[in-house]
C-alpha cells in the first residue's frame, strides 16, 4: 500500500512497484491508510509523513499501538530529520528522503519484504515417504545459528529475539543492528559500521538514526535502559554488546 497525497509522486511509485510485480493500492490520506491496513493487511506500507486526515507519524503510532507489525517505509523531506527520527522511534522500519530514486525505493521495498518473510512461519510441508537410506546430517550455516549473549538470544533464521526466554519484538532495523552485534559480542561497532547494517552507505543517513535504534533496543532488552548493561556506549567510538552477568562476575573478582 502506498499512502501519498501527491498524485504525481504516488503514480510514479505505483508504476515502479507494479513493474517489479507488486500489487499496489494507493491512498491519499492517513485515515484511509489506517482503514486499508486494517481491512486488507498489506505486506508493506510506503508512507508519506505529510498527509491530510492524520499524518504518517500518527499512522505509524496507531499501527504499532494495535500491534500490527506490517513493515513501514516512510518518505520524508530532508529538512525534517526530527520527524524521521520520531518515525523510527514510533516503529517505522526504514525511510527515504525526498527527492529519491524510484529504483532505490523498489530495492528498499524488496529488502524489507524479504526480511519480513524470512521471519514468517513456514508453510506446513507434507511428510515424505519413509526412506530406508539414512539421510545425511544437514549442514548448519551461520544464518541458522542462534546467537547467544548471556540471557539474550537472537535467531536470524526466525527473526526472533528473547531475553531470559521472554520474546522481544524488534523492528527490522533494530533486529539488523542487534544481530550484527550479537554475532561479535564485545566488539565495538562504530555508528558508520551500524549504518551499513541498516541501509548500506547513504549520504543522507544521520548517525542519529543509529542512536534512535539503540535507544529503542535498550528500552526492550535492558533492565534499566538509562543505565544500560547490555548495549554499552564506548564514548567517542560507538557501541558494543556485552553479557551483564559476566561483567558482574569480573567486577566482583
Amino acid at each position: 500500500m502506498v499512502a501519498e497525497d501527491d498524485a504525481k509522486q504516488a503514480e510514479l511509485v505505483r508504476r515502479y512497484l507494479e513493474h517489479e510485480g507488486h500489487t499496489v493500492t494507493v491512498v491519499e490520506d492517513g485515515r484511509t491508510a489506517l482503514d486499508q491496513v486494517r481491512h486488507q493487511e498489506p505486506d508493506l506500507v510506503v508512507l508519506d509523513v505529510m498527509m491530510p486526515r492524520a499524518d504518517g507519524l500518527d499512522v505509524v503510532r496507531i499501527l504499532r499501538a494495535e500491534s500490527r507489525d506490517v513493515p513501514v517505509l516512510m518518505l520524508t523531506a530532508r529538512s525534517t530529520e526530527d520527524d524521521l527520527l520520531l518515525g523510527l522511534d514510533l516503529g517505522a522500519d526504514d525511510y527515504m528522503t525526498k527527492p529519491f530514486s524510484p529504483r532505490e525505493l523498489t530495492a528498499r521495498v524488496r529488502t524489507l519484504l524479504r526480511r519480513n518473510r524470512r521471519g514468517a512461519d513456514p508453510a506446513p510441508v507434507p511428510a515424505p515417504a519413509p526412506d530406508p537410506t539414512p539421510a545425511p546430517e544437514p549442514e548448519v550455516g551461520p544464518d541458522d545459528e542462534v546467537l547467544a549473549v548471556g540471557a539474550l538470544r537472537v535467531d536470524p533464521a526466525r527473526h526472533e529475539v528473547s531475553v531470559g526466554g521472554t520474546p522481544v519484538e524488534c523492528t527490522p532495523g533494530e533486529f539488523r543492528i542487534l544481530a550484527a552485534m550479537a554475532a561479535e559480542p564485545g566488539r565495538v561497532f562504530t555508528r558508520a559500521r551500524l549504518l551499513e547494517e541498516l541501509h548500506g552507505f547513504d549520504k543522507y543517513i544521520s548517525g542519529r538514526t543509529v542512536d534512535v535504534h539503540i535507544m529503542n533496543l535498550r528500552k526492550k532488552i535492558e533492565r534499566a535502559p538509562r543505565r544500560p548493561a547490555r548495549i554499552v556506549t564506548v564514548f567517542g567510538v560507538g557501541y558494543k554488546l556485552t553479557d551483564p552477568a559476566k561483567n558482574a562476575r569480573h567486577a566482583s573478582s
